[in-house]
Formats: structure tokens, sequence, C-alpha cells
């Protein structure tokens, strides 16, 4: 049994580890002169005997925070063009550029990859606090960060994120204000192209995809679960139009998909909005750039990552805060969306 946390020293971590005192203080203080292979088993020993460096947290409490850190699970290609993340990211750097603030931003292959991550940034002291994004059902980040002790701040709906101060979008409506909107324009087969069912937020607009098409009478709901890519999302579209069933309408969860699916049907002699109809989620200049124009369901996304920031800020400073949503998505009719064809 690990002994009481307030008995736990240096000298424990350091047998537990199998190290010197020194190495121990290296690890902690983020020198050179021990492995990274060394320096995670010292920190695994640490968190075992429930030891952290008063000393360090100290100095912590002192010094001011100039770096916050962000972690995204995505691959760099992808995220390049993602025009959400760009806006996000540029939301959050408008805060730090007032305060004099860094972002150190790192790609990560998955959550168990994250977790170390962020112990890491908050052992070395890297960082003052982090933004968590794109959670997923009983995430593990949550329990993880707890314990360590790291202030964050969550993008994601409180269900998902285990009380963790968070911001967000409130999906559900404006998933069903987009079903509403294209069934007033007569459509009865709507499909949805959505993000990966893993990720909590994909599995809030199925559901609220799934209700308002029921609640509509509409016919059976069809949706596909893909990446973000615009690869994913043409693939995803050419399945739907080579359907029996082919939807007279398709609901995208990113604006690069609802582009690629664009393409796909001009490839495949399908006009759009003659024969088709097409709504993208997070509206972009992309979206006002092809032709025709998509419609898309629109917020603030550059406000959004600003607010984040600063509910980030207030949690570092030891604020009493409380999680608070962001403005809903906007429905925005553009040259993508009119009545169905009439068979």
């Amino acid at each position: 049994m690990s002994a009481p946390t307030d008995r736990v020293t240096i000298k424990d971590v350091a047998a537990a580890a199998g190290v010197s005192k020194g190495a121990v203080s290296l690890a902690f203080n983020g020198k050179p002169g021990v492995s990274e292979a060394t320096r995670e088993r010292i920190f695994a020993a640490a968190r075992r005997l429930g030891w952290a460096p008063n000393s360090s947290a100290r100095s912590l409490s002192r010094q001011s925070v100039d770096t916050i850190g962000l972690a995204i699970c995505r691959p760099a290609r992808l995220l390049g063009l993602e025009p959400f993340y760009m806006e996000f990211i540029s939301g959050i750097e408008s805060v730090l550029a007032e305060r004099n603030c860094s972002l150190l931003l790192r790609l990560v292959g998955s959550l168990e990859e994250e977790i170390g991550l962020q112990e890491r940034w908050w052992r070395e002291r890297q960082v003052g606090g982090s933004i968590l994004v794109d959670f997923h059902q009983s995430d593990p980040r949550i329990a993880a960060l707890r314990d360590l002790g790291l202030p964050a701040v969550a993008v994601g709906h409180p269900r998902l994120t285990g009380g963790l101060p968070s911001v967000w979008t409130d999906d559900g409506p404006a998933v069903a204000e987009a079903v509403r909107y294209l069934a007033a324009l007569g459509h009865r087969r709507i499909a949805r192209v959505g993000g990966p069912g893993g990720l909590g937020h994909s599995a809030i607009r199925t559901d609220a995809f799934e209700r308002a098409m029921r609640e509509l009478g509409l016919d059976d709901a069809v949706h596909i679960e893909t990446g973000f890519s615009g690869e994913e999302g043409a693939r995803a579209t050419r399945s739907l139009l080579l359907s029996s069933q082919r939807p007279t309408a398709i609901v995208y969860d990113n604006d690069i998909m609802a582009v690629a699916g664009l393409g796909v049907a001009a490839e495949m002699g399908v006009a759009v909005p003659d024969d088709l109809s097409l709504l993208a989620w997070d509206d972009s200049q992309l979206c006002r750039l092809t032709h025709p124009t998509l419609s898309a369901m629109s917020h603030d996304v550059h406000t959004f990552g600003a607010e984040v920031a600063r509910l980030l800020f207030d949690v570092i400073a030891g604020q009493d805060v409380a999680s608070r949503p962001a403005d809903t998505p906007q429905l925005v009719p553009r040259g993508s969306t009119a009545p169905p064809p009439r068979t």
C-alpha cells in the first residue's frame, strides 16, 4: 500500500523509480540529464505514491501564466484544411495576444497519447492550463486531468465533460432546425453524413436528427458515420446517390465534406439544388465560394474560441466559474437548397 500523501518524500519517489533524488529533481524541473523513459518512470512513480513537489507548486503559483496548451486528435493535413479549427484557434489567439501569452499546440493520435502529453506539460510546467476538445462518451481525459490537478476548460456539452468547466454549442436544436427547414421545402428523404460515432457531439447530432425526422413523420433517417475529410465526405455522398432510395437532401457535419459532396453531385450529373439539396455544418468562406453557394448552419467560431480562452484564464486564476453555452448555430439559406424535384 502506498504511504499517505503527506508522508511521501522525494526519496520515496526516487526509490520507487529506481533513480537518485537528483534525477527526480531534474525530471520535475524539466532539466536535461534524464532520458524521456526515465522521466516518465519518475512521473509514474510520483502519481502512484500521490506525491507532487511542493517547491514546484509554489514556484508555479508565483510565476505568471505565459502559455496554455491545446492538443487535437487530427491528422496534420486535415487540420490545415479545416476552417473550423483555424477560426477557433484565431479566437483563442486574440485573447492570448491581449495577455502576451502563447499557445502550445500539438497534434496527437489518440486520447491516451493526449493524456500522457498533458501530464508531461503539467509536470514540466510548460503550460498554466489546457483546452480540451473533441470529447468522447466516457472520455478518459476527465479523470486523468482531475487527478493531475491541471486547470482545464472543456469544449463540449456538459453531459460529456464530467463536471469540467465547459463552453459548448447546443447542437440538438440546431440540427432540428435544419431538418425542419428541409421538410418545409418539401423534402422527405433526408440523409446525414456525420463524423465518427465515438465523438460525443456526433452522437448528440445523430440523436437530434433521428428525433426530428420521427417527429415530422419523414422517411426513416439515413446517416453515414465517417471522418471529416473531403475524401470521406465524397465517398459517403456517392454511396447515398447510388442508393435505390436516393435522398433528396443531405446534411453534412462540416463544410469540407459538403463541398466534396457538391463535387460528387456534379460528377454524377445530379443538379444542385434542382435534384438534390445540400446543407453544411459550420459555415465558412468555403461555403460562400462554391457554385451554387452552400446553405449552412452558422455560428461565430472566432468568438467561441475567445470565450473558451477567457474561461480558462478565470479557472487558472482560481475564480468560481460556471459552464456557459455559446450562441446556438443559425440557419443561413443559400443556393444549394430548394424544394425537391416533383415525381
